[in-house]
């Protein structure tokens, strides 16, 4: 396992990064697909056992029994000051309470409470937000989360995404008041979908923002020829096929040259997917989800794939602009 730093932050993270929204309860939340606690845990070990120390969740993940599932297998597993947490906030937590949403000062004091307390950890090392909120003033939301990092429940606070002019004004803010910056960007990004590549990935380069996109494999679409089978999530993931519905045409040219440059290396297509991406010097850690065993270890076999400039080409000169999708 590789590690490399998060962005200009001294902090050491594995370049993979184990996604943990498929853990939690099937029956709470939005997600029946998701592995329950037992089925859960051994993913999370055998990720520890490949050198991944850095674990994405978040609050609404299955209504926070995602992070109640992390939290226990990780005290089980590791020791605390070895693995990197890291969570999120915006979504709604409770219905009937409208300030059980969004980043005001009050959601965010109550939520990086119950994400500790279900975390089973005083402090997490990124809170995140993962969305940007329209309803609440940017400054409010930058000054709460500096609160949070002052009073030892964050080490460092991340972003997730939205559009670059919004992140640019966020650090400018941050900044000019002197409160804590944001160190890392979690946005949409895989061979599919490279909008990000017109603002968003040179803003971070230039202000030295580590990259962790979520997705990388695409809802899986990268990892198996084009609808070669259905799986429980494919069925029932109803925002992950929404978001590609609109451009399967032109992904399906991306899935065949993905499938040929993977046939003629002898590797899975999960492997050269996350090769691609990994190959980006701006992407910091791709957030990988893993339902199967051999998901964790095509993650870590791809840190050893080296394209070459043709593959390279063959993989990205298929693509077409997409709608913006978040």
């Amino acid at each position: 396992m590789d590690y490399v730093n998060l962005g200009r932050s001294g902090l050491k993270v594995s370049r993979i990064c184990l996604g943990c929204m498929s853990y939690g309860d099937p029956a709470r939340g939005h997600h029946a697909w998701v592995l329950n606690e037992a089925d859960s845990r051994p993913f999370i070990r055998r990720a520890l056992e490949l050198g991944i120390n850095f674990f994405d969740t978040a609050n609404m993940y299955s209504l926070g029994a995602g992070e109640e599932v992390l939290g226990r297998a990780l005290r089980d597993f590791a020791k605390r000051d070895d693995v990197v947490i890291a969570t999120k906030v915006y979504f709604p937590m409770r219905k009937d309470d409208p300030n059980a949403q969004g980043l005001s000062r009050k959601a965010i004091f109550r939520e990086i409470d119950e994400s500790l307390r279900r975390l089973g950890t005083d402090y997490v090392d990124l809170y995140q937000i993962h969305r940007w909120d329209p309803e609440t003033p940017i400054d409010e939301t930058l000054e709460a989360l500096h609160g949070v990092v002052k009073a030892g429940k964050a080490r460092y606070i991340g972003a997730s995404s939205m559009l670059a002019w919004q992140f640019t004004k966020a650090l400018y803010l941050a900044d000019l008041h002197g409160w804590t910056r944001f160190v890392s960007m979690q946005p949409h990004y895989n061979l599919l979908y490279r909008e990000e590549e017109r603002e968003m990935l040179d803003l971070c380069r230039s202000e030295g923002i580590g990259v962790i996109p979520w997705s990388p494999l695409a809802r899986g679409r990268l990892a198996r020829p084009w609808k070669a089978e259905e799986t429980g999530r494919t069925k029932s993931d109803h925002y992950g096929n929404n978001l590609y519905r609109v451009s399967e045409d032109a992904d399906r040219v991306v899935v065949d040259r993905l499938a040929e440059v993977a046939s003629a290396r002898g590797i899975p297509m999960a492997q050269v997917a996350l090769a691609w991406i990994l190959s980006r010097s701006v992407v910091t850690a791709p957030i990988v989800g893993a339902t199967k065993p051999v998901h964790l270890e095509d993650a870590v076999a791809a840190l050893s794939v080296r394209l070459t400039d043709d593959e390279v080409h063959r993989l990205e000169e298929p693509y077409i602009p997409h709608q913006i999708a978040h």
